[in-house]
């Protein structure tokens, strides 16, 4: 699984979905599906394209279904509106607790993508490859799906799985389960691909 999205050492836990009442409260609809860690922020940054703010939160207000949120500057729904679509981003220690196999987007993101032949393929070797480079992470009705730009100088892919009619590389998606891939080591930017075939 995996949890918010990122552009630099800030991770985006939520976005600013419509306004609330007259006095500039917005709701938030969270990156992960969890609202306890955006409950307790005191302080949150705003992004929308190059656009970037930094507000101090003012109050937040949990529901059932969604959390309102407050912040100082903003009141009115007209100042509000403004904002709607915006990313909230907060350091990466104020983000939500992974919880075992999962990761944050960023740090998937420029990943390698690796396979471990161990007899040998296409006349190669045994040995570790790179199979090409993680450029997103999409939503799937599964589950999340790894974004692979798939590398030209692979020699263990033919040139019709790892090149575009037009000669350009393929972007290949590929689930992020276990049955698909094995190990992955933020540390090392590199993720484990279990079975070739799923590139076809």
């Amino acid at each position: 699984m995996t949890v918010d999205v990122n552009f630099d050492d800030q991770l985006t836990v939520g976005f600013v979905r419509g306004t609330h009442g007259l006095t500039g409260q917005f709701k938030v609809e969270s990156a992960s599906g969890f609202y306890e860690h955006i409950e307790t922020l005191k302080e949150v940054t705003l992004r929308h394209g190059e656009q970037v703010k930094t507000f101090k939160v003012e109050s937040t207000e949990p529901t059932n279904q969604t959390l309102y949120m407050k912040l100082e500057g903003v009141d009115s729904p007209e100042e509000a509106k403004q904002l709607n679509g915006w990313d909230i981003r907060v350091p990466r220690k104020f983000a939500k607790p992974l919880s075992k196999d999962e990761w944050y987007i960023a740090d998937l993101l420029k990943c390698t993508l690796i396979y471990e032949s161990k007899d040998g393929l296409a006349g190669e070797n045994s040995g570790l490859y790179e199979i090409g480079t993680i450029t997103d992470v999409l939503e799937g009705g599964a589950g999340d799906l790894l974004e692979i730009s798939l590398s030209e100088s692979c020699s263990i892919l033919a040139d019709n799985i790892k090149k575009t009619s037009s000669g350009k590389p393929r972007r290949v998606l590929v689930p992020l389960n276990r049955e698909h891939i094995g190990k992955v080591d933020i540390e090392a930017r590199t993720i484990q691909l279990m079975h070739l075939w799923i590139l076809e």
